[in-house]
């Protein structure tokens, strides 16, 4: 009778040290979880000084008429979309953006077995510049996209929408996300 009560007497004493235990592990388990994410910020833009941008009309260097306006207004809609800098004019902004459309070309992608061009590529390239309001350089990029398109069912224009689309998005990424 000894015997079992001691057994009682360790298993509950083990069992009352692991109960401890567990709830101890997990109280160290929870407070190193919430401690790394206390220092991790979900805000793209990080702790930047910029919060309002504003976009210069963008310049084309090619003969492709009304491309770079409707570059310009796509950029400004994603920045509004996007909600990370708030659009303002050139004289409220925090920094400016500042483009150029240096290239555009349109040429056959892919031929049938009986070489007629089933699908075209339009290249655009646009040199970007971010400034300070105090017009200092924060960085400058070539972008380069490309829109393919089918020769028998779409035309032109789709190519260049599939091209804007693609530097719209990488021209946003680099603007919120590289601070």
């Amino acid at each position: 009778m000894a015997k079992s009560f001691a057994n009682y007497f360790a298993f509950c004493l083990f069992k009352d040290m692991m109960n401890i235990c567990s709830k101890g592990l997990v109280a160290v388990l929870f407070l190193l979880f919430f401690a790394g994410c206390g220092v991790y910020s979900f805000s793209p833009g990080g702790k930047s000084s910029i919060k309002t941008i504003a976009v210069k009309q963008f310049e084309n260097e090619t003969i492709e008429y009304g491309l770079s306006s409707r570059m310009t207004d796509l950029v400004i809609d994603a920045f509004i979309s996007d909600g990370n800098l708030k659009v303002v004019s050139q004289s409220e902004a925090d920094a400016l953006l500042i483009g150029t459309m240096t290239t555009y070309e349109r040429k056959p992608y892919t031929y049938d077995e009986t070489d007629i061009v089933s699908q075209y590529v339009v290249k655009i390239v646009f040199d970007i510049t971010l400034q300070g309001n105090d017009e200092k350089e924060l960085w400058r990029e070539r972008f380069y996209s490309e829109g393919i398109y089918s020769a028998d069912e779409q035309t032109e224009d789709n190519g260049q929408e599939l091209a804007a689309e693609k530097l719209v998005i990488d021209i946003i990424s680099k603007t919120t996300k590289s601070w």
